[in-house]
């Protein structure tokens, strides 16, 4: 983890407008995603990760059932920096400690090597998803012995 920002594990509840301004200007201003598509019923019982530069928000993402990662953001001025990866690792580190073996995502196709680097292999054809094209990719966890 880097010295220039920290990534934590956080609610809806409690970090709502960190997380909403991540999101709001990286996908819904830069991305033009309808806000009617990014917000939903499951942030409220989603896991979330905020990564955080001093108390100035920086990326994000978010968890589903321990199974499936998503709306991951990096603000612009910090990618290239680690952020996505330090939030990446943590989400990996996060499902398999709840048992999962297998996470899932839908990656932006910009992005698909950067999921491959980290071991996700892509499952579908390239669709569009907010008018952005996408593919499915997942990964296989090792399964802890106990």
């Amino acid at each position: 983890m880097s010295a220039e920002f920290q990534v934590l594990q956080v609610t809806w509840e409690s970090h709502a407008p960190q997380l909403t301004a991540i999101r709001q200007e990286v996908f819904v201003e830069e991305q033009e995603v309808d806000p009617a598509f990014e917000w939903d019923e499951i942030d409220a019982v989603a896991v979330h990760l905020l990564a955080l530069s001093g108390n100035q928000p920086i990326g994000c993402a978010r968890i589903i059932n321990f199974k499936k990662i998503g709306r991951m953001a990096v603000v612009k001025s910090w990618r290239g920096r680690g952020v996505g990866q330090a939030l990446l690792d943590k989400a990996i580190a996060i499902c398999q400690e709840e048992g999962s073996e297998l996470v899932k995502l839908t990656a932006q196709t910009h992005a698909i090597t950067f999921y491959a680097q980290a071991g996700f292999v892509a499952t579908s054809g390239v669709y569009q998803d907010a008018n952005i094209p996408h593919v499915d990719m997942q990964l296989q966890l090792i399964k802890a012995v106990n």
